[in-house]
């Protein structure tokens, strides 16, 4: 269950007109957080990212599908209908979850690791892609005054 503080900032940005990749990202910093402050670890950065996408799709924000295989397509589209239809959850399986994700290395949310993560992640797009995005995000930030 995500914390209170994230999902209000997640719909303040909802709220200013922001991309639902930008209201997903404060699950994603919720979740980082979590691994390093020890509440439990994740075996890559990857997970870390994906635990708090799933987390943003349960709490409503509209991310598109995710590409890879049909099983994570379907994994994507649960979380959407529990946003919708909200139903008790599993208390053994959150226990599960929560005891195999604490075997898991803490290291993956470390700086380094991160910064790995997202120069791969950069790498692997267009050169007219970061582009675009770099163009975008200078237009939309918030003013320095």
């Amino acid at each position: 269950m995500p914390e209170q503080g994230t999902i209000d900032r997640a719909r303040e940005d909802a709220r200013e007109g922001k991309s639902p990749s930008t209201q997903a990202g404060e699950f994603v910093r919720e979740e980082i957080h979590h691994i390093r402050e020890g509440k439990h670890g994740a075996k890559s950065p990857q997970q870390a990212i994906a635990i708090g996408l799933s987390k943003a799709r349960r709490a409503g924000v509209k991310l598109p599908p995710p590409k890879g295989s049909a099983s994570l397509k379907r994994k994507a589209e649960e979380d959407e209908q529990a946003s919708e239809h909200p139903h008790k959850i599993s208390r053994t399986r959150s226990r599960a979850t929560e005891r195999a994700l604490k075997r898991e290395p803490h290291a993956t949310a470390s700086k380094s690791a991160l910064s790995r993560q997202s120069k791969k992640a950069a790498a692997a797009r267009s050169k007219a892609s970061r582009s675009r995005a770099a163009n975008k995000a200078a237009r939309t930030r918030k003013s320095r005054s």
